[in-house]
């Protein structure tokens, strides 16, 4: 599964980062960061979908929320892997 689609120009996984960015500026942090961007990812994933054209049938429907399900997983992943691999991880415990 590839996370390349271009909406309007604009790569739709950096929406979605934009606006788990935009949740941290309001204090967002932890669990409830890692909730926001599943959630912000599953939404916009699966509005992207459905802008696509609405899904027919058990097997589009299943395609779209898969798609949907899947964003939110990388969303709410990538900052946590970005940040570690940048040393910037903050210590847990």
């Amino acid at each position: 599964m590839e996370f390349d689609q271009i909406v309007n120009g604009i790569p739709l996984l950096f929406v979605v980062m934009g606006l788990v960015e935009l949740s941290k500026s309001f204090g967002a942090q932890g669990k409830a960061l890692t909730a926001i961007s599943f959630g912000i990812g599953l939404i916009v994933g699966l509005l992207y979908q459905v802008s696509l054209g609405l899904p027919v049938g058990f097997a589009e429907w299943f395609g779209s929320a898969f798609f949907a399900l899947a964003l939110g997983l990388v969303t709410s992943k990538v900052y946590d892997a970005v940040a570690s691999a940048s040393g910037k991880h903050e210590a847990k415990g």
